[in-house]
């Protein structure tokens, strides 16, 4: 999908260096007397989607790295790389990271950024003159964005500045803004997620990969979840599984992973990543440290938290060898090298040859699979009726049964058939950040529990049910104020 491949959009204000000098000059060139034309749009739009699989300051990638440093890193499946000299990683692998946490930091102006993208596109698009269909698709394309990196940001820090413009002065005091209450936040996600439902069912060509009508039905049925609103969980869930779209798992656990896949029936919405990016690729910045030493002693890259979370899996289980690495072919010595504890790798692409040159690798990092909403379904079925039902059964175990692992026998109660849920969706999607948000949205001390249970992380707090608002953030914005503990 050439259009969403990372790209930085020039800023007005360097296209202005050319002009004659204005002899009735404004403090600020607006966006609006840059964008004029249907090629500015798809650019504005384009813009959005790179700041999800690239990032301009030349750091990792939102959906490469950062985000799993919050939503595995510092949940109860990681912890750090002994090989990682990395404080702020390291913190957050041993629960002791602070508000002025580097990587919690990036998260956070990785977000805004992405948003103050899509506001711009959002601001702009309408007053473009061309053709009404496209111009509408692509301000509901921006919307989509805007609601996922919303979502994401209230997750992690709860009330947080609600910003749906672009400044419009270059006044500081001016763009200093308070937290929103998380409700009000979630209350534009939704908005927003709702106008997207009106985007296309499919593309085709260049354009495969683009947020769709089914990805926003998806991300409308997560954040239902997350709210605990089920019956409109189930409302958004069927549109999903019964609005036509031909979503259905792979037969194959590894083909939702994989290059020569990507963009496939399981696929609701991706990240997308081209090849040849080095470290900005997905695999390359999750999986690759695996291949950077044959050497047993040394740890490169991130590893599970301890061997209890590869011991979840059963031998037969076909996610276990996918998502983990035991042991690697050492050509030179002809003998395999055994990893001890085993390595992540579930973002290895292996049509490469040699498989170490994963910077070579396109893998897309998978934000919303079809196993997420049979899961989410069985989860929210059982909500609704106070134990789960027989289509609660038939969804959990559909994803069971391409794991090899069998299905659920009935008779489970209510608790037992959520414990089980949430057991799935640990072993299904590891890497792919969803993990600290799970325990997050089970609420009370649930987290808190979970963390404390790892020994790198006895030091974890009930303050780590929502990451600090970096303090670089307060310090120049005197409206913020900090999460409770922070």
């Amino acid at each position: 999908m050439t259009r969403l491949y990372p790209m930085l959009l020039i800023a007005g204000v360097l296209m202005a260096s050319c002009n004659k000098l204005d002899e009735s000059p404004s403090s600020l060139i607006t966006a609006s007397q840059f964008y004029k034309t249907q090629a500015d749009a798809l650019a504005a739009v384009s813009a959005i989607y790179s700041t999800l699989n690239t990032d301009a300051a030349g750091d990792f990638p939102m959906y490469g790295r950062n985000l799993n440093l919050l939503t595995g890193n510092a949940s109860d499946d990681q912890v750090f790389s002994p090989s990682n000299t990395n404080t702020d990683v390291r913190a957050l692998g041993t629960a002791t990271y602070v508000a002025a946490n580097d990587r919690v930091k990036k998260n956070w102006q990785q977000h805004y950024f992405g948003i103050s993208r899509a506001n711009i596109a959002i601001d702009n698009i309408p007053s473009i003159d061309f053709d009404t269909t496209t111009r509408a698709r692509l301000v509901r394309e921006a919307k989509f964005l805007r609601g996922l990196l919303y979502f994401n940001i209230v997750r992690f820090w709860g009330d947080a500045p609600l910003i749906l413009h672009d400044p419009s002065s270059i006044d500081v005091n001016a763009q200093k803004v308070k937290r929103a209450p998380k409700d009000s936040v979630y209350a534009q996600i939704i908005a927003d997620l709702t106008a997207a439902t009106l985007l296309p069912k499919t593309y085709t060509g260049a354009d495969i990969g683009r947020a769709t009508s089914g990805a926003a039905h998806a991300l409308l049925a997560k954040v239902y979840v997350t709210r605990r609103e089920w019956s409109k969980a189930l409302a958004e869930i069927n549109e999903v599984t019964n609005g036509g779209y031909g979503y259905a798992l792979f037969e194959n656990y590894l083909d939702a992973f994989q290059q020569k896949t990507k963009n496939g029936k399981e696929h609701i919405f991706s990240v997308q990543f081209g090849t040849n990016l080095g470290a900005k690729n997905s695999t390359q910045s999750l999986s690759s440290g695996n291949f950077s030493s044959f050497n047993a002693a040394v740890y490169p890259g991130d590893l599970p938290a301890d061997s209890t979370l590869f011991q979840l899996f059963a031998a037969t289980d076909t996610r276990r060898d996918v998502t983990f690495l035991t042991r690697i072919y050492n050509a030179a010595t002809g003998n395999y090298v055994i990893f001890s504890p085993a390595r992540f790798a579930k973002f290895i692409d292996y049509s490469l040859t040699p498989l170490t040159n994963q910077a070579q690798s396109g893998i897309n990092f998978p934000v919303i699979r079809y196993a997420d909403i049979l899961l989410l379904k069985a989860e929210v079925l059982n909500e609704l009726n106070s134990g789960p039902t027989a289509d609660a059964y038939a969804a959990i175990n559909a994803v069971r049964g391409r794991a090899n692992v069998g299905g659920l026998t009935t008779g489970l109660n209510q608790a037992d058939f959520r414990d089980s849920v949430f057991l799935e969706r640990r072993k299904e999607f590891i890497q792919e950040g969803m993990r600290w948000f799970d325990l997050s949205r089970r609420g009370g001390s649930y987290l808190y529990d979970a963390l404390k249970k790892i020994p790198a992380k006895t030091g974890a707090a009930l303050k780590d049910t929502l990451f600090p608002i970096p303090q670089s953030e307060i310090d120049i914005n005197g409206e913020l104020t900090n999460n409770p503990g922070w």
